[in-house]
């Protein structure tokens, strides 16, 4: 088995479950404090978890996607010419300025090339990224996002509605494709004009979804940054690059050449794939001393 497929493999048996369609709250709570958040087990999720504000700082990714934190988060606007950010309640609203500017730009782009009146914005990051109590093991540098696979409705959707309103599922109960009698034209133009900005490193989407894509427009080079995930079955999860000049954002490889509508495609329809066998204890959660030393100061910036 190859390491892409091992971490595949992860992602669904320990590696953490994505909550992207789980219902927020009208009335959050804050989390209580923490008897003792300098010990050094103390997991780095429960701290960032509780960071309601981005740290006052110049924007600046620190680390990797799945290991890192964000100084100097922007939060994007509940409401936008072409976007609603769904789930208020969890918070994860929140970015690099780079990220913000592209849905700022994304969001019209789709729109028109699809017909839809706009996108669903699912999370972005904490405000000051890191580490997540529940769903993801990315999104902590302020860099990922996810869009729902729903289009936008006409009207501004009440904040009840934004948080129990869910997204729509378009692969097939089976896993082997898209659900002809949801999918549409307009997502894949809406995954084609994500994937076609400069900015964006990958896309990760469902295996029956990237299929369909392939099946569509094979060949075609922005293919290239669709990557095959598990779930991702009612959103598209987007990846920026780091940004110019961004230091201590740590780079992630190159996606493989080609349009991926290969046999490295083929196994994810496979048995091992969609079935896979029960894994052993999960690793234990990041701490703060396993973060890039500069998440200390922006976890702790007043």
């Amino acid at each position: 088995m190859s390491t892409r497929q091992i971490l595949a493999l992860c992602v669904v048996l320990w590696c953490g479950t994505i909550l992207a369609q789980d219902k927020g709250s009208l009335t959050p709570t804050a989390l209580p404090p923490l008897d003792n958040p300098a010990n050094a087990n103390t997991p780095a999720k429960a701290l960032f978890g509780r960071a309601t504000k981005a740290a006052p700082l110049e924007p600046e990714p620190i680390g990797f996607y799945s290991r890192g934190c964000l100084a100097g988060a922007q939060a994007l606007p509940a409401d936008g010419p072409h976007w609603q950010a769904m789930r208020p309640s969890r918070n994860r609203n929140w970015g690099h300025p780079e990220l913000i500017r592209f849905i700022e730009r994304f969001a019209p782009a789709a729109a028109q090339a699809s017909g839809w009146n706009g996108i669903l914005v699912g999370d972005l990051a904490q405000p000051r990224g890191g580490p997540m109590l529940t769903g993801h093991a990315s999104h902590q540098l302020g860099l990922d996002a996810d869009i729902w696979l729903k289009p936008m409705p006409s009207q501004r959707m009440t904040r009840a509605e934004r948080e129990e309103v869910s997204s729509i599922k378009v692969v097939r109960s089976d896993r082997l494709d898209v659900d002809p009698s949801v999918w549409t034209q307009g997502h894949l133009a809406v995954l084609r004009t994500a994937a076609q900005d400069p900015q964006v490193q990958r896309i990760f989407v469902n295996a029956a979804i990237k299929r369909a894509l392939c099946r569509a427009e094979k060949g075609a080079p922005w293919l290239q940054k669709m990557r095959p995930e598990h779930g991702h079955d009612y959103h598209f999860h987007v990846r920026l690059l780091c940004p110019v000049g961004a230091t201590q954002c740590a780079v992630q490889d190159p996606t493989p050449e080609g349009d991926g509508c290969d046999a490295s495609l083929d196994w994810w329809f496979t048995d091992e794939a969609l079935h896979p066998k029960p894994s052993g204890t999960p690793p234990p959660p990041l701490t703060l001393m396993k973060l890039p030393p500069e998440c200390r100061r922006v976890l702790e910036a007043k």
